[in-house]
């Protein structure tokens, strides 16, 4: 299994401190929304040739942890 937190890291110096593809100013946002547009891994790593498939990977389990770790909190 990838181990996400050596792939996607956050740094306030790089893009805001948005999560991004560690090594890259790639923002895992912008790999959900061509994942979300219907884009394949492999059409990913061709548009952005310094990420692998694995990077991708790394993307969408980030986004899982993220959701998984999310707290709601019912405000009547």
């Amino acid at each position: 299994m990838n181990n996400i937190y050596n792939q996607i890291e956050s740094n306030p110096n790089i893009m805001l401190g948005k999560p991004v593809i560690k090594g890259t100013r790639i923002t895992v946002e912008s790999i959900l929304r061509k994942l979300a547009d219907g884009y394949s891994s492999e059409e990913i790593t061709d548009m952005y040739p310094n990420i692998k498939k694995h990077d991708v990977s790394a993307v969408l389990l980030y986004a899982a942890s993220v959701i998984e770790n999310e707290e709601i909190i019912n405000v009547a």
